[in-house]
């Protein structure tokens, strides 16, 4: 098993996004790379303790590779917009690519490099290791499982592709 910390702005929608992916085992909601131990929503909000909402993805890669999750990711995300997807605004919905493998920093850069040629804009996408990752609260987790009307900035037709790819209806 491999895994992926990815900020994509509220973590509610990228989290409902990955775990529809075929090989994705798990996923959690959470902070990651702030300043606070055990940080609360309250508190992230605030814009003082430095996290990022933030999605752990446990994946098989015999099954889909981080290449294509990155994929995904860039698909589910405004990679030039500053603190901002959708409608969320502010420093915890920055987006960010955070590992735990080093050996993930290759394959990385170069979606990284492929997505900057794409855009005119310099890409605000943080990328580095995983400096900690708090999880969120009980309510937060599968967040759009248990509300399904809930609020999602992830295109519709990007979450029904993947479904599609899962054979999920």
């Amino acid at each position: 098993m491999k895994e992926i910390y990815l900020a994509g702005g509220c973590f509610w929608g990228t989290e409902h996004l990955f775990k529809q992916v075929a090989g994705v085992t798990d996923t959690q909601v959470g902070y990651a790379n702030g300043h606070l131990d055990h940080p609360t929503y309250k508190q992230v909000c605030t814009d003082g303790t430095g996290h990022a909402e933030t999605v752990r993805i446990a994946y098989d890669e015999r099954r889909v590779v981080l290449a294509t999750l990155l994929d995904l990711y860039f698909m589910a995300i405004d990679p030039t917009s500053v603190n901002q997807q959708g409608e969320d605004r502010g420093t915890q919905y920055r987006t960010g690519i955070y590992y735990t493998d080093e050996a993930d920093r290759a394959a990385i850069d170069r979606r990284m490099a492929q997505e900057a040629a794409r855009h005119s804009k310099p890409l605000a996408v943080e990328v580095g290791p995983l400096q900690c990752f708090w999880p969120a609260e009980d309510y937060h987790q599968d967040y759009l499982d248990k509300n399904p009307d809930g609020y999602c900035h992830i295109p519709l037709e990007l979450m029904n592709h993947v479904r599609q790819l899962k054979g999920k209806p």
